[in-house]
């Protein structure tokens, strides 16, 4: 549970930092998204899931995180 608070805590704070210091870019990127289809939206959030698993797998690799 420890292990999921800290993956949403962190999640928030980079988010929070995005919309701090460029929430113009943010806004800009919200149009972009509307204008691509269901599909094109569906395949860049399961895209951004492989990316975060890869990572978070890599990560418990190379720094000798216990399961």
């Amino acid at each position: 549970m420890a292990w999921a608070l800290l993956g949403v805590g962190l999640t928030l704070v980079v988010e929070g930092l995005f919309w701090v210091l460029a929430p113009g870019l943010l806004e800009r990127m919200q149009e972009v998204l509307r204008t691509l289809s269901h599909d094109e939206r569906r395949l860049a959030g399961l895209a951004a899931v492989a990316l975060g698993l890869a990572l978070v797998w890599c990560g418990r690799l190379v720094g000798g995180f216990p399961s």
